[in-house]
């Protein structure tokens, strides 16, 4: 399958690779259609491309659910550097930067917008969510969903919570490592 010339053209423009590797494609168009899907790809092969690059064609945010501070970092450094409005809330911030990067992301000033998992326990943050709606949930690290998996994080069960919160939201779940029973758990929860 071939790269449509707009999702080439991104994918030079806005990230700088001249090809999409194995599945990326397919995975992104899969979310380009309000698909939920479970991508399991080698560290390494491009997980991260498959919600980043859908985020900037869709409308609104795209949330991301990661379980590494440093990794939410990293992820923002390198999408800012590429002009690419993101943000993260996590511990590192206080309320008030909290609140700022909320109204960001209303304004429309952030297209990716990372989280860790246990700020999906916070009511406020759920009531933000619920108003607000983003267009995409992306699941980083998906593993940590399982109680099977090897990193489990009870934190990510509230994905279950936050599914019944924001029906029709399509959900993308990425990971590198998972067995057919951490499979099934991710796909259940």
């Amino acid at each position: 399958m071939t790269a449509t010339p707009q999702l080439h053209d991104i994918l030079k423009t806005r990230f700088g690779y001249d090809r999409f590797l194995p599945m990326q494609e397919d995975v992104i168009k899969s979310v380009l259609e309000g698909r939920d899907s479970l991508v399991l790809m080698p560290t390494g092969g491009g997980k991260s491309l498959c919600y980043q690059l859908p985020a900037l064609l869709m409308d609104g945010v795209t949330l991301v659910v990661s379980p590494l501070i440093a990794l939410m970092k990293d992820q923002v450094d390198a999408l800012s550097a590429n002009d690419i409005p993101a943000a993260f809330i996590n511990s590192t911030i206080s309320n008030r930067e909290v609140d700022r990067v909320q109204l960001e992301a209303v304004r429309g000033r952030v297209k990716l917008l990372y989280v860790a998992p246990e700020r999906l326990a916070v009511p406020r943050f759920r009531e933000f969510l619920r108003a607000f709606r983003p267009s995409l949930i992306a699941v980083d690290e998906a593993h940590c969903i399982s109680e099977w998996g090897h990193d489990f994080r009870p934190d990510y069960r509230n994905m279950r919570g936050l599914r019944l919160d924001l029906p029709g939201v399509p959900v993308i779940a990425l990971t590198a490592t998972a067995t057919e029973q951490v499979r099934a758990d991710i796909v259940e929860h």
